[in-house]
């Protein structure tokens, strides 16, 4: 079976408020083994909102609409509802009694457009609201597909504030969806490449995923990185995890080192693991990225076992005071360069008595660097790794703007980092 989630308030389509509701929902019904195939944004539009349930209903077995319920004349979810499947709404009198004492424990009169809170569709179930006004309602009820034939479908109404939905949504909707639907169950797999292009990953990996029609493939790229999620559902757990199993077995044997990690670790996260397996201890020294690489590790909890610490070294000043780069170097090479590279990782080490020492050096823009470094190019970064007996160094031509350069440095030293440990 699929679901659609519908998203109501015209809010969400300003740049001011995001839908996470949905995100929640998807969680969930996942976990009933039911797919999410299609996400809709409504605007307080009758004509949209019933336009888009009509949709819905014709194309996914489960349809969650979420806000939309409160008090007042733009809350239209109701009556838009009522009106794609042609049904009555009528007061409930227990409804509007808790609404009336609601308000009655705060010492506050109820307004009268509350009473529209109260109105339940002809045939539906109330689904009572814990935390707030507005009750969800459930109906289980018949409309027309695309080939003009009746198919069984379930509407649910949520409100649209994320402490009223979820608690909702897990203690009302989930079992009764557990009740009514075919026993499915969902397995998940989650692959992740650094710093390869997406058209190499797809070039390389459809003819096999492609083979896989019960397997759902989506690649995702940014950040320097590539994954690729597999979902399969099945009416055993075992049975969808051996085809997620399978089909990540030939991906990984065709794409081999490019894979990081296969159930969905963070680059640092497998660096960390690393560090720990091989009996190492990091710090590491940075200039253009200013702390972004040691945050990214100590984003991560207990990283302190082999994350001995670091410093940002943005001045030349502070290379010699707190990495002890010749000065000399800085006059000679400038800040950018290999030679300043290279002393920054191996003055860290010393310094931290570390086994292993990273830094980052490079220009991160906008403007270019000024001194001895201004002919060199925004974007250029030098990264070294040394363990004490051997220092390698890497150069690179990050091309973006500045946040662009200092994420993607911080991906590459990561990744020099990784296949140094393996």
């Amino acid at each position: 079976m699929i679901a659609e989630i519908i998203a109501v308030g015209s809010e969400m389509l300003t740049p001011h408020r995001q839908d996470t509701n949905s995100l929640y929902l998807t969680a969930g019904l996942n976990d009933l083994g039911v797919s999410v195939a299609f996400k809709t944004i409504v605007g307080d539009n009758r004509r949209h909102l019933v336009s888009a349930i009509s949709v819905a209903l014709r194309r996914a077995d489960i349809v969650l609409l979420s806000g939309g319920l409160g008090p007042t004349e733009d809350d239209l979810t109701r009556e838009c509802l009522a009106e794609v499947l042609n049904l009555s709404l009528h007061r409930d009198p227990e409804v509007l009694a808790n609404l009336k004492a609601r308000f009655a424990a705060r010492n506050m009169a109820m307004p009268p457009n509350n009473v529209r809170q109260a109105e339940l569709l002809q045939g539906a179930t109330l689904l009572p609201n814990a935390n707030g006004s507005a009750p969800g309602q459930w109906l289980d009820t018949v409309f027309q597909g695309p080939d003009d034939k009746p198919y069984r479908k379930l509407a649910i109404l949520l409100p649209g504030p994320p402490k009223e939905l979820k608690p909702l949504f897990d203690t009302e909707v989930k079992p009764r969806l557990a009740e009514v639907l075919p026993p499915s169950y969902l397995a998940r797999r989650v692959l992740r490449m650094a710093l390869i292009p997406e058209s190499q990953v797809d070039a390389r990996t459809a003819p096999i995923y492609s083979q896989f029609t019960d397997v759902e493939t989506t690649i995702l790229a940014g950040s320097g990185e590539i994954q690729l999620h597999f979902l399969c559902i099945k009416p055993t757990l075992a049975a969808a995890e051996a085809r997620v199993n399978k089909l990540v077995e030939l991906i990984e044997h065709e794409m081999g080192d490019e894979i990081f990690s296969s159930h969905d670790e963070s680059l640092p996260q497998i660096v960390l693991l690393l560090l720990g397996v091989r009996g190492h201890t990091l710090a590491v020294a940075e200039s253009c990225t200013g702390g972004l690489l040691a945050e990214r590790l100590t984003a991560i909890p207990h990283s302190s076992r082999v994350f001995l610490g670091g410093a940002i070294t943005y001045s030349d000043r502070s290379k010699t005071a707190l990495a002890d780069v010749p000065a000399y170097l800085l006059e000679q090479h400038g800040a950018v360069s290999d030679p300043v590279a290279r002393a920054l990782a191996e003055g860290i080490r010393r310094r931290t008595g570390s086994s292993l020492g990273l830094s980052i050096t490079g220009i991160a823009g906008p403007t270019p660097a000024t001194g001895i470094d201004a002919n060199k190019p925004v974007g250029l970064v030098y990264i070294a790794l040394t363990d004490g007996e051997d220092t390698q160094v890497k150069q690179l031509n990050i091309q973006g703007d500045r946040d662009r350069v200092r994420l993607w440095a911080t991906q590459h030293a990561f990744e020099l980092l990784r296949h140094y440990l393996q």
